[in-house]
């Protein structure tokens, strides 16, 4: 298994001030959902922020998404484990296919893989 990106989940209610204060620092608009944007930079497209009011499609905001290269065997893993699963292993609209976990912290990680067909952006 390997990691492509990681990237903090920032909840708030300024999406758009936010996309345009990290322009100023670099970042550019590579999705927006409405309730969820992600900013990232031209020259290091996996140096990301995604900034969100809530998630839409889930019953928790996550702290932060990593992205790999096979979620499903992630997925295993940490059911193996027996680590706290907040949602499901589910594939979403925009092309991702995901699930939420809890880390010993407590914070909720949004464990996520590219599908390929996604109908309303990147994410």
């Amino acid at each position: 298994m390997s990691v492509r990106r990681v990237v903090p989940d920032i909840q708030s209610d300024a999406l758009e001030e936010s996309r345009d204060f990290y322009g100023l620092l670099g970042f550019e608009e590579v999705m927006n959902l409405g309730w969820v944007i992600t900013l990232a930079s031209p020259t290091n497209p996996t140096a990301q922020l995604i900034f969100m009011t809530e998630d839409k499609t889930a019953p928790v905001a996550p702290d932060l998404s990593i992205e790999v290269d096979d979620v499903d065997a992630v997925y295993e893993a940490v059911l193996a484990d027996g680590a706290e699963i907040v949602r499901t292993l589910q594939n979403e609209a925009w092309g991702v296919r995901r699930f939420f976990v809890k880390d010993p912290n407590g914070k909720v990680v949004n464990v996520l893989g590219h599908t390929g067909r996604a109908s309303e952006g990147q994410g």
